[in-house]
């Protein structure tokens, strides 16, 4: 156990993490404890949570192609992998780095207190025979951990023969991760009863939720967008916020694609989804605070709940009685502990769920009201929090080349299969000839009827003519500047050719360089621009 100290100077920690553990210990966990927190919602934490790296978690029914997306991801087989149109996976993989390929047992998991999973031990026998952990030697994994699932099948009977609470184990694994990638066939689009129930389970974790709509090049692109639809109306009902979730699409996976169509659409959304993964190393320490500040104000609400039941509770006759009562009239407990102690409805856990778990407890071994604890999470959200925000931006800008590298991310990082290469302002980067100097011929024509002295146009010429492009003053201020290679304010032939060809580029919904690339400077001008 924790000993329950509490500290008044502010503490000095080493890094983030050191200081999240320290504030857990010393303010937090006393008052989870002294609350009954753990039976409520959610086991204490352990180091390992506080250490380590980043987790993916990826949640689909069965046969939506969840470990091909980790196959594509880090390019090659892991211990235990199965895949097949029936579902093949019947087991939480954690498939995370390790020196040499082996798989470690469920029940051998939860006792190594190097790993974030020993408070899974709680969910039994049953759970832990469909739990392992993938180890082996890869530079993907070097970075994140990524998080395999049972496929979720439709109909009762799946849900009763599972032998553990799915959705709760999800709930867990939701708590502790960094991303949720819940993964959707564009082939076959049905939510069946038990996917429903773990996307509300999630529900408290919109922020780490992403959708992939996977094996998008099956469908016609008329098709893909009667599904994409489908899938934000049948998305927005079970979850239920006005926040539309990020929805990627694509087909991920090494194969060719069956209608490619859609290429351009699912190379940038790759692209994006990429970005977003590989950004998670960078954001973990600032994952784990948020989580803790969300943990704290939970647990304060628990407190003031749980003080307000021993309060009401009789110290001889009618306990049995008064237990009831109070459990059926918990909304209005709700309200008064809202008003009182201006808490925000949101902060409040589920009626229903707190209301069943009650039932169970012993009112009389509750704890009254202790200020001493509660001052102590406030002092941390206050102060501390306060800190070590401003340790993760140091972190950050210490270690800024933080990102997942290898497998798939490496394919398209660089080279002629890089994301836009050859593309809007990159069109022409390894071609011999100026690429503008294609259509000058047609621009030429223009650059004469705007009358030039001494070869030139004056900015009032060129303005009137660059408006007739319709774009905003914003985006053509920034084109002048550009194309204004030589700084004299005036644009000559080939610098007006450039005006007009950055106006293409933006006009066929690509961004402008922040600087004129080397390949788009004009002949005559190269050598001689300003550095």
């Amino acid at each position: 156990m924790f000993r329950k100290t509490l500290k008044k100077d502010p503490e000095l920690f080493q890094n983030v993490s050191d200081g999240l553990r320290r504030l857990y210990r010393t303010k937090l966990f006393p008052l989870e404890d002294t609350y009954r927190f753990h039976d409520f919602h959610s086991p204490a934490l352990e180091d390992a949570d506080f250490d380590n790296k980043p987790m993916v978690l990826l949640v689909g029914q069965y046969s939506t192609g969840k470990t091909t997306f980790i196959r594509h991801l880090i390019e090659q087989d892991f211990p235990g992998m199965r895949i097949g149109p029936e579902p093949t996976t019947d087991s939480f993989i954690a498939v995370m780095h390790g020196e040499q390929d082996g798989v470690i047992p469920g029940n051998a998991l939860v006792v190594d207190p190097k790993k974030p999973f020993r408070k899974l031990n709680a969910f039994g026998n049953a759970f832990l025979n469909r739990f392992m952990c993938a180890q082996l030697p890869n530079s993907v994994l070097e970075s994140i951990s990524i998080i395999d699932t049972p496929g979720i099948l439709s109909g009762e009977k799946q849900r009763i023969s599972r032998g553990y609470d799915f959705a709760a184990v999800l709930e867990w694994f939701a708590e502790r991760v960094d991303r949720i990638i819940l993964l959707f066939d564009a082939h076959k689009l049905d939510i069946s009863d038990e996917f429903s129930e773990v996307i509300r389970a999630l529900k408290n974790h919109e922020d780490k939720m992403r959708v992939v709509l996977n094996k998008a090049d099956q469908i016609s692109t008329q098709q893909l967008m009667r599904v994409y639809g489908a899938l934000m109306w049948s998305l927005g009902k079970i979850i239920n916020t006005p926040e539309v979730v990020r929805v990627y699409i694509g087909s991920f996976w090494a194969q060719p694609l069956l209608v490619p169509d859609n290429r351009k659409l699912f190379e940038a959304e790759e692209q994006d989804l990429f970005l977003d993964i590989q950004s998670l190393p960078r954001n973990a320490a600032l994952r784990k605070l948020n989580d803790l500040i969300k943990r704290a104000r939970l647990a304060k609400v628990q407190a003031y709940i749980i003080s307000s039941l021993k309060k009401e509770m009789p110290s001889v006759f009618g306990k049995d009685n008064k237990k009831k009562e109070l459990i059926a009239n918990l909304g209005e407990i709700y309200t008064k502990i809202e008003k009182e102690h201006q808490i925000s409805p949101g902060d409040f856990p589920n009626l229903g769920k707190m209301q069943e778990l009650l039932n169970s407890q012993d009112f009389t071994k509750f704890a009254g009201l202790k200020p001493k604890l509660l001052e102590a999470v406030e002092d941390m959200l206050a102060n501390d929090i306060a800190r070590l925000m401003a340790m993760v931006r140091q972190e950050e800008a210490t270690m800024p080349s933080q990102a997942v590298k290898g497998g798939a991310f490496e394919g398209t990082m660089s080279g002629p299969f890089g994301h836009g290469y050859g593309e809007g302002a990159s069109e022409g980067i390894d071609e011999l000839e100026w690429v503008v100097g294609r259509d000058k011929p047609t621009y030429d024509e223009i650059f004469y009827t705007l009358s030039p002295i001494n070869g030139k146009v004056s900015g009032a010429a060129a303005k009137k003519e660059m408006l007739k492009s319709k774009l905003p003053n914003t985006v053509l201020g920034k084109i002048w500047k550009l194309a204004d290679v030589d700084k004299d304010g005036f644009l000559d032939d080939e610098e007006f050719a450039l005006a007009n060809h950055l106006i293409k580029v933006k006009l066929e919904g690509h961004e402008l360089p922040p600087a004129l690339p080397e390949h788009l400077v004009p002949p005559s001008k190269r050598g001689t621009q300003d550095s």
